[in-house]
């Protein structure tokens, strides 16, 4: 028993299944990083036990926003400990977040100020962007070559989150604002600690194979089964009212066992390699993989040329330890030499014997795909020009999101919950096909995601004049179609980013090109505050 305890140890830890089983942890996580989307179950009892008006209440909802999305301070850590120490941060930030808003509306203390209730809840929303940075920095880097793919699963998966929060809402906390909260102060930091040992980083595989496609189609079929589970349950609690319901404790019950369904694929691939007698074989293709991609074209520029080329001897010439380099600078002298410009300047006699004497060092920016610093990605317009879309697109929508109850009350809703989910359903259908769909194009027709950022917000256009129209049904349809295009924007913006930016310092490019979706929601919001005074 203990010698198949130790294989099954083995296989877990091995090159080809600690991906998956991170991959698989991070699901559950980012379902839990959804808690911002809390804002509209509790967002009425927080305005009426307080007395707030409509103008503080929406000041919250930017709080809500923020919280939810400035995550530099997560970005910088990212490269600088490990994932498990950033879920801790952000566990730890949920408890106390939340947990002092748990205790303002259980009206266990005396009310704060107002202030305090806006700090209190930025920082438990802040929980969120550690959740986020953890999971899909260490996932994109698990799986280099399938980076909308992932993006789209992991970032669809936060979308259902409003939908799973929703259903817990209504079946465990019995629509009561008290126990959703304390759920979220003591649940949500605890699945956490669970969780989090499970994600880390592991060595890439060197291309993606048809068994890895598969398993990610697999993951998606789930994904779509569990949004029509979430959408169904949302849809029979509103007609039949089973809060309270022995049946809607069940509904809640699958709906976590569907969540764990992806599980399937690390206790297929542990059994897969127990079952082979040559179990330790499986950590060796990922290595042997990379020198047989690396030495061969090596060994054949030298044999071609009888000598050394330009890069080996600079790289020979290169000590050590160079000043202001970190340990990749001496891998990045083949990038450097290989450029145009480089080779021009070789070939002036007075550049190299500046060089020689070490009066001039030739350093070069980084180009589009290479791996940029924060500061480097400020000064190119491809940055602020995926920022401003991100601001307007996403802006908008979380404007309409955190006033989604208000709208639906304006509308003659009493309950607004089954909007909550027909929009979390609709996200995710954004999130996880703008993530496949962009992939999709982008390696056979060489489209770029950019374009689908753009269909996306044509369409949201029309989204929010139904909304505004006030017609009978356009309130649900004007739900479903923002909730689509809103998922777009995010799926897309992740694996774009990546690949103009680079992926080793990409937590605090995307930390900070998601600062557009809480300044969005602060310059869109002063329309609803006029409206629903």
């Amino acid at each position: 028993m203990a010698g198949l305890g130790s294989r099954i140890m083995g296989a877990v830890r091995s090159g080809l299944i600690a991906p998956w089983v991170g991959l698989v942890a991070a699901l559950s996580i980012q379902v839990l990083a959804g808690n911002p989307y809390n804002f509209p179950l509790y967002s009425h009892r927080l305005k009426t036990v307080l007395g707030y008006n409509q103008v503080q209440l929406s000041n919250l909802g930017v709080a809500n926003d923020i919280g939810e999305n400035v995550g530099l301070l997560a970005g910088l850590l990212c490269n600088k400990i490990p994932p498990w120490a950033i879920l801790l941060v952000g566990a730890a930030t949920s408890f106390v977040g939340y947990g002092v808003i748990w205790l303002v509306i259980s009206q266990t203390i005396n009310p704060p100020p107002y202030y305090v209730v806006w700090l209190v809840l930025c920082l438990g929303t802040n929980s969120s962007t550690w959740f986020n940075t953890a999971v899909l920095v260490t996932n994109m880097r698990n799986f280099p070559f399938s980076r909308g793919t992932v993006a789209g699963i992991l970032k669809g998966y936060v979308g259902l989150s409003a939908a799973v929060y929703t259903e817990i809402y209504i079946g465990l906390a019995e629509k009561d604002s008290v126990k959703q909260l304390f759920f979220l102060t003591v649940g949500l930091p605890a699945a956490c600690l669970l969780l989090m040992y499970f994600v880390r980083p592991c060595t890439p595989a060197s291309e993606e194979g048809s068994e890895e496609h598969g398993y990610f189609i697999f993951i998606q079929a789930t994904s779509i089964v569990f949004a029509f589970y979430l959408l169904t349950t949302a849809i029979v609690d509103d007609v039949f009212s089973l809060d309270k319901g022995f049946i809607s404790k069940i509904f809640v019950g699958l709906m976590f066992l569907l969540l764990l369904s992806p599980i399937g694929i690390p206790l297929k691939l542990t059994w897969n390699a127990i079952r082979d007698d040559h179990c330790t074989d499986v950590q060796k293709p990922l290595p042997m993989e990379t020198d047989r991609l690396e030495e061969p074209l090596l060994a054949t520029e030298e044999n071609r040329s009888g000598s050394k080329s330009v890069a080996e001897t600079l790289s020979e010439a290169l000590p050590s330890s160079m000043p202001g380099e970190n340990e990749t600078g001496r891998e990045n002298v083949y990038l450097c030499v290989s450029h145009p410009s480089f080779i021009e300047d070789w070939d002036q006699p007075e550049i190299l014997l500046a060089e020689g004497e070490g009066a001039v060092r030739k350093k070069r920016r980084p180009r589009r795909g290479e791996n940029f610093k924060l500061r480097q990605a400020l000064v190119k317009a491809d940055f602020w020009l995926l920022f401003i879309v991100y601001f307007c697109g996403v802006g908008s929508g979380v404007m309409v999101l955190n006033n989604l109850a208000q709208i639906g009350l304006a509308e003659g809703l009493d309950d607004v919950t089954i909007l909550l989910s027909l929009f979390s359903i609709a996200n995710f259908l954004g999130r996880l096909g703008g993530g496949a769909v962009s992939e999709h194009f982008v390696r056979s027709k060489a489209i770029p995601r950019t374009v689908w950022m753009t269909a996306s917000q044509t369409v949201m256009i029309a989204a929010h004049l139904l909304l505004a129209s006030a017609i009978t049904g356009s309130l649900y349809f004007g739900c479903l179609l923002l909730g689509v295009c809103y998922g777009v924007q995010f799926s897309v913006m992740v694996p774009t980013a990546s690949e103009l930016f680079g992926l080793k310092h990409f937590g605090m490019i995307y930390n900070f090109l998601t600062m557009g979706n809480p300044l969005g929601a602060l310059f869109f919001f002063w329309p609803p505050c006029r409206v629903y005074l």
